[in-house]
């Protein structure tokens, strides 16, 4: 024991003395001889051109010290060079350190460089007396331009520097000397002062020290060679395997805007590309298919040499998705054409399907991503976003993830909790000692090289990793691929768990509810894409000949997929990226308005005014796959608009002559005011009394006269918090903010009636939030409506505030219902436990519902995602007020609608999930002529638990249509999809329209008849005659 001090003291000091001589003396001789540049000069774009564009232009001199700028701006620079004579045979770098990102192009094509880092012109001989290079530099960094931190919102101002240009000799001795040292001194720290090797690193270091003589070279292979012989010394059988892999996240949009991730990716590809030409065994994972098209379009000499080294084996493409979208908000057909656009595009391009969805950086997981990945051909998993839940650490590294139907595929967390390592021993170690499944499995994966703003690997990081091959002390580390990990945990997984359900990340709660205009935006152009893809696949059923819009299909869908990134849709963006966002939504609306109209021409243009002549009638068409009854509003010849109760075939158009009049409801609606202010609505189906300020103080059911708002309580009551993250201010939501709540209780205007029946009614109100925010709404009550709804308008302009409304209800029951995509799942109401607790604000889609035995009550929305019910108060979160990275994020008008559905028996009894889809597609209305025309229903399906989600023209032949359908209830059934189409032949298909070669389904009088199992997603290929 006595020892122990004098062993502390002895590590101390020579720790420190192989410091000294690593980082004061040797690394001061990486470089040695220098020479300046021939000429310098440069000229400033605010656009992003190409390069045989930008070496047209006028360059004027420059020096290092200029400034250049201002963000978003571009600087290309002309470096005249000319290498000594004497430097023949020697490694020559280019040193160059700007502020901004760089890319260094040489005979027209593309080299990387990031500011700070020297550029390899290789172990040269004598060159020509003249070489030019230019330099194109983004005025960004890595990381945007935030001002003050990185998240903040960019400085429009911020000037870049050219600190540093001029050429170099590169020791590559010192350079492996330098990354000997690292990795012995590191094991030495970090293994722990007590372990044996430890002390063997620290003393091999020590006897390199003594060799080397920083000022003669000739002592530094003697040095090397005692590093090689430590790092010789072999593992065990038993250590753990590391498979290391380069990696590059590039976000496609974040803090910087769409435009500069692709420039972003050029940038790390060319490193890439770069490096494995030095590298055969270099290793590197790609994802997203919208970044490959990318580079693609803009670099197609890039993506040559990329598809090349794919055909090695060496650049691997990944994911099997279009971006690497959030995994929360995309509905269900979003996510398949993720998955189809994705996987098209690698088949197409690389000759080969992903079988591994590649998703490390995503806010959480939906449970029905499962059975979509097996879908679409993938079983494997990989993401590492579950180690920043800031309540729960996430008991598994490597286990089985079974979704809601019963799918499951294989899943892996690398254990590194990061997928940007750098190949530090450190990383390596806690990749070992932080597997939660030690035992059950002896392999993990580590992602290598920066990442989330570009950058990727660089050599040093591979030399680091050379070193750990399998060196005694430390794991293997080898360089690897997915298939080779997963199908080494394919063969030794026997022993692994299961985690079924959703996989929730504690964090970012925030990103259900921040941009509300993204979000209101997504939900609306998936429903205008679904429209146009139904009515145009009816059309080219009637009508051969119809040019179904597949070319502008895809380039809508792509678009929408793109803004599904999981830094755009969550709304965790700067205000460029959300206005690019907003512009291709408006292209979506724009062609997509287009589209439904040739559309509906094709379909029934014989109905339709042909010139200056007055329509008598209105043609309603219904694009969802059950019978409707609904109050619209249509134009009169008068031109007055005027409401209609109509009953709407499912999935097809009904005409109404307007002499005929609309459907006589058994029970109009009627509004009712009371001398106190308050007025009461009731349609025979329903009866809501509202206070003056708006509040619901009840709501039952006319036939059973079952109330739904507890005694002394308020429903529609509109609340605001103080929201205040710690950090992250577009993405959380801190569970502190609800000690904050208050209620809005200053009235503008209060209750009057605006219709006062028949087959609407309607009231309207004011309330003041603040000086600077205000709500308008108008509540609505409908002949034969089950629910009230809530058209609301806001003006808002707050810093740091939540607003939500509640409506407790007089149900009670410990588990809540929330949809997702292709299904529901439920969540606890309480806080028993800390899991519980940390969902005090989870997302849903359409609907979600509280409901005890007998009866319930669902909330439903057009446009929002942001849900909690806690005890028996449900809670829909309406806007967020964030001041980075967008300054301007949820500011200005909104208008969305909610609407609350008591209901007898169990939510899918009382058919919510239909009026959830109504609510969010409304009927088609448009002039007619006065022709007697029969309605028409081009499907239907049999079972209420069953929804036809989709039908488009399948990728090919163009006869064939796809119907997608989903079990929606929770239960096993069989049912009938009913079409008069002149449909030949149907197949069950994969989501990648691949035909189940055992699918063929006999048509018989009734349909086609489809099994299901619960949330299960059934494709059908329709060959049309």
């Amino acid at each position: 024991a006595s020892l122990l001090p004098v062993l502390d003291v002895w590590r101390t000091n020579l720790a420190a003395k192989v410091h000294r001589f690593n980082f004061l003396a040797l690394s001061h001789r990486l470089f040695g001889d220098t020479c300046p540049l021939v000429s310098l000069s440069c000229f400033q774009t605010p656009q992003r051109i190409p390069y045989d564009e930008a070496v047209q232009q006028e360059f004027r001199p420059a020096a290092v010290g200029d400034a250049f700028g201002p963000t978003w701006w571009t600087c290309w620079f002309k470096v005249e060079l000319s290498i000594p004579r004497e430097w023949a045979g020697k490694e020559v770098h280019l040193l160059w350190d700007s502020d901004g990102e760089a890319m260094v192009w040489r005979d027209s094509q593309p080299v990387q460089v990031r500011g700070g880092e020297e550029i390899s012109l290789g172990a040269l001989l004598w060159v020509p007396a003249s070489l030019n290079l230019y330099m194109e530099v983004a005025c960004n960094g890595l990381f945007g331009a935030g001002k003050g931190t990185m998240i903040a919102p960019p400085d429009p101002d911020k000037k870049f520097t050219l600190n540093k240009v001029e050429l170099v000799v590169f020791n590559r001795d010192v350079h492996e000397l330098l990354v000997d040292f690292e990795i012995l001194l590191d094991m030495a720290k970090h293994l722990g002062e007590k372990n044996q090797r430890s002390f063997q690193a620290l003393y091999t270091a020590n006897q390199m020290v003594n060799l080397c003589d920083v000022t003669d070279p000739s002592t530094f292979p003697a040095a090397h060679q005692l590093a090689s012989a430590f790092f010789s010394q072999r593992n065990g059988e038993s250590q753990h395997t590391i498979h290391a892999m380069g990696h590059c996240h590039i976000d496609s949009a974040w803090l910087w805007p769409y435009e500069e991730s692709i420039r972003k990716c050029a940038r790390s590809w060319v490193t890439v590309v770069r490096l494995m030409e030095k590298n055969p065994g270099f290793t590197f994972t790609c994802s997203q298919a919208q970044q490959l098209e990318w580079v693609r379009n803009w670099y197609p000499g890039l993506y040559a040499q990329i598809q090349d080294f794919a055909r090695k084996g060496q650049f691997i493409p990944v994911g099997g998705t279009w971006v690497e979208m959030d995994g929360n908000l995309p509905n269900g057909e979003s996510m398949v054409r993720q998955f189809l656009q994705g996987q098209r595009f690698f088949q197409e391009q690389f000759g080969k399907l992903c079988t591994e969805f590649w998703l490390p950086d995503t806010f959480g997981y939906s449970a029905q991503l499962p059975q979509l990945m097996r879908g679409c051909g993938i079983w494997r998993f990989l993401t590492q976003k579950l180690s920043w839940s800031l309540v729960n650490t996430f008991p598994h590294h490597t286990f089985f993830w079974e979704g809601i139907d019963g799918s499951s595929v294989l899943a892996h967390f690398p254990p590194g909790d990061s997928y940007g390592m750098q190949g530090f021993v450190e990383e390596m170690l806690k990749t070992v000692n932080n597997n939660k499944d030690k035992g059950r499995v002896n392999h993990s994966v580590a992602l290598f090289g920066f990442g989330d703003g570009g950058g990727g690997p660089t050599q040093k990081m591979l030399d680091r990793m050379k070193r750990m091959k399998d060196v005694d002390g430390l794991p293997r580390v080898q360089m690897s691929t997915p298939d080779q990990f997963f199908s080494v945990l394919e063969r030794d997984g026997s022993q692994l768990y299961t985690w079924i359900g959703e996989l929730f990340l504690e964090l970012h709660n925030g990103t259900y509810t921040t941009q509300a205009q993204i979000k209101k935006s997504n939900r609306e152009c998936e429903r205008i894409l679904h429209d146009v893809e139904v009515l145009s696949s009816l059309a080219l059923a009637q009508k051969s000949a119809f040019p179904y819009p597949a070319t502008k299909l895809q380039r809508l869908w792509r678009l929408l997929l793109l803004n599904q990134f999981h830094d755009v849709l969550p709304g965790t963006c700067i205000q460029l990226v959300a206005e690019d966002a907003m512009t291709y939504y408006e292209e979506i609306r724009a062609m997509g308005t287009l589209l439904l109209k040739e559309a509906v021409q094709s379909l029934i243009g014989k109905l339709l005014p042909t010139g200056s002549e007055t329509a008598e009638s209105t043609v309603i068409m219904n694009t969802l796959p059950w019978e409707r009854t609904e109050v619209i509003s249509r134009t009169r010849p008068t031109g007055a608009d005027t409401l209609a109760l109509v009953k709407v075939c499912s999935m097809g158009y009904s005409v109404f002559p307007s002499g005929l009049g609309p459907l006589t409801s058994p029970a109009p609606v009627a509004c009712v005011e009371s001398l106190d202010g308050s007025i009461t609505m009731e349609n025979g189906v329903i009866a809501a009394h509202l206070d003056s300020m708006g509040h619901v103080t009840s709501l039952h059911l006319v036939s059973s006269g079952r109330e739904s708002v507890p005694e002394g309580s308020c429903a529609n009551q509109f609340v605001i918090f103080d929201d205040i993250p710690l950090y992250w201010d577009a993405w959380d939501v801190m569970d502190y903010h609800l000690e904050t709540r208050k209620p809005v209780t200053t009235l503008v205007k209060p209750l009057e009636i605006i219709l006062p029946g028949g087959l609407r009614g309607s009231v309207r109100f004011s309330l003041q939030i603040s000086e600077k925010s205000i709500i308008t709404q108008e509540v609505i009550l409908d002949a034969m409506c089950p629910y009230l709804r809530f058209l609301t308008q806001v003006e808002w302009n707050e810093a740091h505030k939540f607003l939500k409304v509640e409506f407790p209800v007089q149900a009670r029951s410990m588990n809540a219902t929330y949809e997702i995509q292709f299904g529901h799942l439920q969540r606890p109401t309480h806080w028993n436990t800390s899991w519980d607790w940390a969902r005090f604000e989870v997302w849903s889609h359409k609907w979600m519902d509280l409901s005890e035995h007998g009866f319930g009550v669902a909330l439903l929305n057009d446009s929002k995602y942001g849900a909690s019910v806690h005890g028996n108060t449900m809670s829909l979160s309406l806007l967020r007020a964030p001041k980075s990275p967008d300054t301007t994020a949820d500011m200005g008008h909104h208008q969305f609608t909610y609407a609350v559905m008591p209901h007898l028996g169990s939510f899918q009894e009382a058919g919510v999930i239909r009026y959830a889809y109504c609510l969010n597609f409304p009927l088609h209305t448009m002039p007619a002529d006065s022709v007697q025309c029969p309605a028409w229903s081009a499907f239907c399906v049999s079972s209420p638990a069953v929804v036809l989600e989709t039908v488009k023209q399948a990728s090919a032949p163009r006869s064939v249509l796809v119907a997608r359908l989903y079990e929606s209830h929770g239960s096993t059934v069989v049912t009938w999809l009913q079409t008069c189409l002149p449909v030949k032949e149907a197949i069950t298909c994969d989501l990648l329209e691949q035909a189940d070669p055992t699918g063929h389904l006999p048509l018989k009088e009734l349909g086609v008849e489809l099994s299901f199992t619960p949330f299960q997603v059934i494709s059908v290929l329709l060959v049309l005659g």
